[in-house]
């Protein structure tokens, strides 16, 4: 069954399929019948990994294979929370914290969110602040939603709530932050996280919360998870080494109720970031790509807060990189009392664009006909009377509620 693993002392290494397929499925009579004492349950197995590589054969072509790497029983039936077979692996004597493949079955478990495995590891002295290879502990590898109680197991049993992991330097609570997991966030803030905790990036776990890609049905849970660190103290205008700040990346991702999060509780609508960008450029740029999360919303965000205006001449660019978002346009032109629009501006915008939205494209380019209407005008005369101080104001006028949504860029989908 099994054969000697050079440079491994006393441990072997099987090459059997079918002592691999009782693995593998969870077959506990097979798993009892083949793993009787500790040289057999701490065996060594080539198991193929997800990731792809290029391996170049011995008559010279290359092709893409999965990487080879090294597992054991107790790592198999962890990650795949094989319970039964893994308490008789572990009854039978097998090393709880062996890692030939750079972690443990600790980590394996934590990372597959296979609670009950990862409590009987621990209850058989599983080591909670193990390193693996890539410099995570397992409370680094907790990192799905179903994963938050393998994390308050590893907290329980003395995992440190602020380990960073060596190569990023991320916390748990930039992991969490970083992908999204509210209930995470909410058991590492209970433990006492570092909320200013930086990074190797200089990110903040808000920064790692606000910088990631994420859907729009995944929105939600970003906001949550940046509303609890916001609430409980984290900096908002913190800037990492590139001076991005968590509204600068939150604009990037066009999530609007992050964006508005962010300014209620005092970021800073107009500093730039390294590159010269303010959060308003950040949303503008991004606006094309991240249509479903509704970029026109997080712009009003900005404007309504006081986001210093794109320069005139510059606004037939913003059209050619904004189009696809006709409210994103409609948003930013409504804040001037007139747009230099020429023929440059209809050729700037896709035919077939025009024909989706026949309306708001029509009365854009008509702009450069005539004067725009005199509520625009009075529009743009109150907002630029009450600059930096819109919001506060506003409500001291007591406007007719439509008015009132007017003033603040009520989306009409036409231009006047």
């Amino acid at each position: 069954m099994a054969r000697a693993l050079q440079g491994r002392g006393d441990l072997l290494e099987c090459q059997d399929p079918v002592v691999h397929n009782a693995l593998y499925t969870g077959n506990l009579a097979e798993v009892q019948r083949h793993f009787s004492g500790p040289s057999a349950v701490n065996l060594i197995i080539h198991a193929q990994g997800q990731d792809l590589r290029w391996t170049s054969h011995k008559w010279g072509l290359w092709s893409l294979t999965y990487e080879q790497e090294l597992t054991t029983p107790l790592h198999i039936t962890a990650s795949r929370g094989y319970l039964d077979c893994l308490r008789h692996l572990l009854l039978r004597g097998a090393q709880v914290d062996l890692a030939p493949g750079g972690q443990t079955a600790l980590h394996a478990a934590c990372a597959a969110a296979t609670t009950d495995c990862a409590r009987l590891l621990l209850s058989f002295g599983a080591d909670p602040g193990a390193v693996s290879e890539g410099g995570c502990q397992p409370l680094h590898l907790c990192r799905s939603p179903g994963s938050s109680e393998c994390a308050r197991l590893l907290l329980r049993h003395g995992a440190l709530v602020n380990c960073a992991s060596e190569e990023e330097g991320d916390t748990p609570l930039h992991v969490a932050a970083r992908l999204g997991l509210p209930e995470h966030v909410r058991l590492f803030l209970s433990h006492g996280a570092d909320l200013e905790a930086r990074n190797a990036e200089g990110e903040t776990p808000l920064i790692a919360a606000c910088a990631l890609a994420h859907s729009a049905q995944a929105a939600e849970a970003y906001y949550e998870a940046c509303r609890q660190l916001v609430e409980a103290g984290a900096r908002v205008n913190a800037a990492d080494r590139d001076r991005q700040r968590p509204l600068h990346q939150a604009c990037k991702q066009a999530n609007p109720r992050v964006v508005a999060l962010l300014l209620a509780h005092g970021a800073h609508v107009n500093i730039m970031s390294y590159s010269g960008n303010t959060a308003l450029h950040n949303a503008l740029q991004g606006a094309a790509y991240r249509l479903e999360h509704r970029p026109e919303l997080a712009v009003r965000h900005l404007l309504n807060h006081g986001a210093v205006r794109v320069w005139p001449g510059a606004l037939l660019k913003v059209l050619r990189h904004c189009c696809a978002s006709p409210r994103t346009v409609e948003t930013l032109l409504n804040c001037y009392a007139r747009v230099p629009v020429t023929e440059a501006w209809e050729q700037a915008v896709p035919e077939e664009l025009a024909q989706q939205h026949p309306r708001f494209f029509r009365s854009l380019f008509a702009l450069g006909q005539g004067p725009r209407t005199l509520q625009h005008l009075a529009r743009c005369a109150l907002r630029s009377c009450l600059e930096g101080r819109l919001l506060q104001a506003l409500p001291q006028l007591e406007l007719p509620p439509a008015l009132h949504d007017f003033v603040l860029l009520r989306f009409e989908d036409v231009l006047y």
